[in-house]
């Protein structure tokens, strides 16, 4: 099990405090995908840690429903159903266009570059067929602006949903991935509606976006609670198709 090296350093705070940080942002990057098992054991290992800080990290992290603890300790990241990912990005498709209007007067020269060079790696990302890649700097072209709405109730809102959506958006990466150049993702229309200084068109764009990948995942992914039957060989003749088109096989 590898953890994510994305989490600042986190030194000088405690172990559990440490451990707590790491395993919530490994849950948001998807390092983790659904119905995998995450025993105190492998978490404490993966971490360096003894196991009384990887059992409280689950524990906290059990408190926010981003894993389902069983009596043995063993941590689950736990499937949605159809119903809790609509809503999920219901309340997504709400709270991110806000962060963006929020963000929109105080975005610098510096961050509008820094968004640029990242828009242009999450398209070579997937132009590559580099799904981890393509994920994280979805992540940081986005977080980047919801930082700088300097509003943390909300961003804090905003990584709890990210904690269920991580694991899920790993698992259909390769879907995300199959969509047309100018269907994946908004990111464009967004960074120029915000270099034109439209707030709410930027909060429009992203809204879309949200929208738009919520319809194909409910279309093209499993949930929990879906008709076995065929679901999975669904899914793996779609990545097969995928993995072809993108000359990855």
């Amino acid at each position: 099990m590898t953890l994510t090296p994305e989490t600042p350093p986190v030194a000088d705070l405690p172990l559990e405090e440490q451990a707590y940080r790491r395993l919530r942002q490994a849950l948001m990057a998807g390092v983790f995908a659904p119905g995998d098992k995450l025993s105190i054991r492998r978490i404490a290992e993966a971490l360096g840690t003894s196991p009384m800080p990887a059992r409280t990290a689950l524990r906290r992290l059990a408190i926010e429903q981003a894993v389902d603890v069983l009596p043995s300790g063993t941590a689950i990241v736990p499937r949605l159903t159809r119903s809790a990912f609509l809503e999920l990005s219901t309340i997504r498709a709400t709270l991110e266009p806000l962060a963006v209007r929020l963000a929109a007067p105080r975005l610098d020269t510096a961050t509008l570059q820094t968004l640029k060079s990242l828009l242009a790696e999450h398209d070579a990302a997937r132009s590559t067929g580099q799904p981890e890649r393509f994920l994280r700097v979805d992540r940081e072209f986005l977080f980047t602006l919801y930082q700088k709405a300097d509003a943390p109730m909300l961003l804090g809102m905003i990584e709890a949903l990210w904690l269920r959506r991580g694991p899920l958006f790993w698992e259909a990466r390769w879907v995300l991935m199959s969509r047309p150049q100018d269907k994946a993702h908004r990111h464009g229309p967004l960074l120029e509606a915000l270099s034109q200084g439209d707030a709410a068109a930027a909060a429009r764009e992203l809204e879309v976006e949200i929208n738009d990948a919520t319809a194909l995942l409910l279309r093209e992914i499993r949930f929990q609670g879906d008709p076995a039957a065929n679901a999975l060989a669904r899914l793996g003749e779609k990545a097969s198709k995928i993995r072809s088109k993108l000359k990855l096989d």
